[in-house]
């Protein structure tokens, strides 16, 4: 069953056109990441389809509610508030710069929003707050503020936000890329364990190696398209693409270590 339906997906500012045509479906359970050079489209990709930007034109539909009506004058009509309300419950987004409330605490940055949009009951919140910071191991963090963790620490803690709603589908935009090298570890293993639950996941990547072990399929992006696509195995071990092949060169052999 398709989670996550783009078709002919058009992104313009004023006569840029910054994604052309792209289509893709993601599958309930799977890994999709989604890997290019700086100002390829992908985060813009994804800030469409988490109605951050405004799209152009094209089709997305979200767990079987369709964001898109049609198209009026060159640019698309959304659906009623309604729906993109639902549509908005049903994903979470895990920005690159964790966006925690640096004046609320952990547990009531991860409470804030199933208390205040889904009027869940506080202690009801709290206990699934506090079941998520023991999975990121991060219970002993309950009461501190974002300024007293790590980066990699902030970026589980947002992890958890984004699961204290129940989404059914998690997007992650570069989750990796502001925290320092040996932080990136802790949020990549995080990510691997949400991938072993079958949770459906895109992923804006640059780090190559995790993209090619935890992903059911890799897209790669270049100038606003889709320029190739596949299983990890074909698009890193065979890729079909000139462009692809140039952009894989530029990550060593070590960025793979441990094949046979």
């Amino acid at each position: 069953m398709a989670m996550l339906e783009v078709r002919n997906l058009r992104k313009c500012y004023g006569d840029l056109e910054v994604i052309s045509d792209i289509s893709f479906d993601v599958n309930e359970g799977e890994v999709l990441s989604v890997i290019g050079p700086s100002g390829s489209g992908k985060s813009t990709m994804l800030r469409c389809i988490n109605q951050l930007e405004k799209i152009t034109s094209g089709t997305v539909c979200v767990c079987g509610e369709n964001m898109i009506t049609g198209e009026r004058n060159g640019e698309a009509v959304y659906a009623s508030a309604d729906v993109l309300k639902k549509i908005r419950r049903n994903v979470g987004l895990v920005f690159q710069n964790f966006n925690l409330f640096p004046h609320f605490s952990v547990l009531r940055n991860i409470t804030e929003a199933p208390i205040s949009v889904l009027k869940i009951p506080k202690e009801q919140a709290e206990a699934k707050a506090m079941e998520l910071l023991g999975k990121m191991g991060l219970a002993d963090k309950a009461k501190s503020y974002p300024c007293e963790l790590s980066g990699g620490q902030q970026q589980r803690v947002s992890i958890a936000r984004a699961l204290a709603l129940s989404p059914q589908m998690l997007f992650f935009d570069e989750p990796t890329s502001a925290l320092d090298p040996e932080l990136t570890g802790e949020i990549l293993a995080v990510i691997k364990e949400l991938a072993a639950e079958k949770m459906t996941m895109v992923i804006v990547t640059h780090e190559m190696a995790f993209a090619r072990d935890v992903s059911d399929r890799v897209i790669f992006m270049d100038g606003g398209v889709i320029v190739e696509e596949g299983a990890p195995s074909e698009l890193f071990g065979n890729p079909q693409n000139d462009r692809t092949k140039q952009f894989l060169k530029r990550y060593s052999e070590n960025t793979f270590k441990g094949d046979s």
